[in-house]
């Protein structure tokens, strides 16, 4: 059994997501005899060592920091020792190859994607474009810089006569839907993108699709899970829909024919090797009755919260959650 450095937090805005990840991770790793040593990264970017594990975990306690190139675990003035890291961590500075390079700096193995994979997935113009390479079909998008913009007035109008309306406007590099909005009108785009860009410089505007939502937890192999289906009592499947108010449910599996099915699935694990990923990631498609399955987005460190819905559909597939926590940190000396 493995002593596993679990790091939660981070500095994004899916903070709290990961705090609520990395309570079911540990217990799931303990539960297969690992040893696990919590460390909370706060919002400053600060890092913490957790005393315990408790319903709700907080970035808070003594400092602590990794030592580099030697690879300790520096807390309470002593060294403390660790074989790998498994960063319950989403969205910048967690997931986008940042911490993947301090520990490929250090030499130490980690669950999930590599830097490159890292980063290509976590900017969804550059994952898209990747993928349209490949023949794979996408929703129509369109970039937008904060710094490239002269006249954002000018700007919506062009490109709500290129994408039409409604648009969704997302920021390039967050998940959980973080301050992506539904415009419906060209007033309502010039808001979304001035919403967008609270989040980062770069924002996508990326035309409205009125089909299924249907999702795919991918191991490294890969292997691919039986797909869920994103239902909505009302609106769209935004941060609250997510987390907070239950409109939203992941149903698995997904009402798909066989075909449709192995369909999904072979895609999923088309995107995951496009992208080089390894360990883990979650792939999003959209399915619309013309065009057929549309890939939305990838993620490289889902969230692993008890409603998440990676580790559901790894259930539904076999998988229990304590075995695919187990899982993922074997793939991390393997690979």
């Amino acid at each position: 059994m493995a002593r596993v450095l679990l790091l939660f937090g981070g500095r994004s805005a899916e903070h709290e997501v990961s705090c609520v990840s990395a309570v079911a991770v540990a217990a799931a790793l303990e539960s297969s005899g690992h040893h696990v040593i919590l460390v909370g990264i706060d919002k400053n970017g600060s890092w913490h060592l957790a005393q315990n594990h408790p319903d709700r975990l907080e970035a808070s306690g003594p400092r602590a920091y990794i030592e580099v190139p030697d690879a300790s675990l520096v807390a309470i003035g002593q060294s403390l020792d660790f074989d790998v890291a498994f960063p319950v961590l989403h969205g910048p500075h967690g997931e986008d190859g940042t911490i993947q390079g301090l520990f490929e700096i250090s030499g130490i193995p980690y669950v999930g994607c590599g830097v490159l994979a890292s980063a290509m997935a976590m900017d969804k113009d550059i994952a898209k474009r990747l993928v349209q390479q490949q023949g794979i079909a996408t929703p129509e998008w369109r970039v937008v810089c904060d710094s490239g913009i002269a006249d954002l007035t000018r700007s919506v109008t062009v490109l709500s006569h290129d994408l039409g309306l409604p648009a969704f406007v997302k920021p390039a590099q967050l998940g959980s839907s973080v301050g992506v909005t539904r415009a419906e009108s060209e007033s309502q785009l010039k808001e979304a993108l001035e919403v967008a860009f609270r989040f980062g410089s770069k924002a996508l505007v990326e035309e409205a699709i009125l089909g299924r939502e249907i999702e795919v937890a991918v191991l490294e192999g890969p292997r691919a899970s039986v797909p869920g289906e994103i239902f909505l009592r009302s609106g769209w499947y935004d941060y609250e829909a997510k987390y907070e108010d239950g409109t939203g449910q992941l149903v698995v599996p997904a009402e798909l024919s066989d075909k449709q099915m192995e369909q999904v699935q072979a895609l999923a694990c088309e995107v995951f090797s496009l992208l080089e990923c390894s360990g883990l990631a979650r792939i999003d498609f959209l399915l619309d009755s013309e065009r057929g399955f549309l890939f939305n987005e990838i993620n490289t460190m889902p969230g692993f919260t008890p409603i998440s819905g990676f580790p559901k559909m790894w259930e539904a597939s076999g998988l229990t959650y304590s075995k695919l926590c187990n899982e993922l940190v074997n793939l991390a000396f393997s690979g």
